[in-house]
């Protein structure tokens, strides 16, 4: 009981920091943080990542069955990168979830880097892995000026 308020608490804290960037926004608030070519992976992978687990929302919050979240923008798991108030997780980023629904994306590009650095890389994600991998994607970044 307790961790769902304060699940619910969390959702409510950060809804009015909530932030539904547009694509090319996205794509350009990403190579600031120096995301496109990191660890091979273009722009328009990462755009089209943030697309197919958050629609680009910065306060997406998927709760699971085992009382997992996945978590803002890039939808990371509390099962090992971040910290609810489940203390026997591994939070391998070193920061709570709530972190990662920050709509300057800061805390969200450091974990997902670490993400990245995986022998997995990208492909730790399922949405990349069905809609992204091996895909045309460059009309993730067209227009987009970077």
């Amino acid at each position: 009981m307790l961790l769902a308020f304060a699940t619910l608490l969390s959702c409510l804290l950060t809804s009015g920091q909530a932030k539904v960037y547009s694509r090319c926004e996205l794509a350009r608030a990403l190579q600031d943080f120096g995301m496109e070519g990191y660890r091979g992976y273009s722009m328009a992978d990462w755009v089209c990542l943030a697309y197919f687990t958050s629609g680009f929302n910065t306060a997406a919050v998927d709760h699971e069955a085992d009382g997992s979240t996945n978590n803002g923008i890039f939808q990371i798991s509390s099962r090992k990168w971040c910290k609810n108030l489940s203390t026997d997780v591994p939070n391998w980023c070193q920061m709570y979830c709530s972190d990662l629904l920050n709509p300057n994306l800061k805390d969200t590009v450091i974990c997902a880097m670490k993400i990245a650095q995986q022998p997995q890389g990208l492909a730790s994600w399922e949405a990349w892995r069905h809609h992204c991998q091996g895909k045309d994607l460059k009309d993730w970044v067209d227009g987009c000026d970077l």
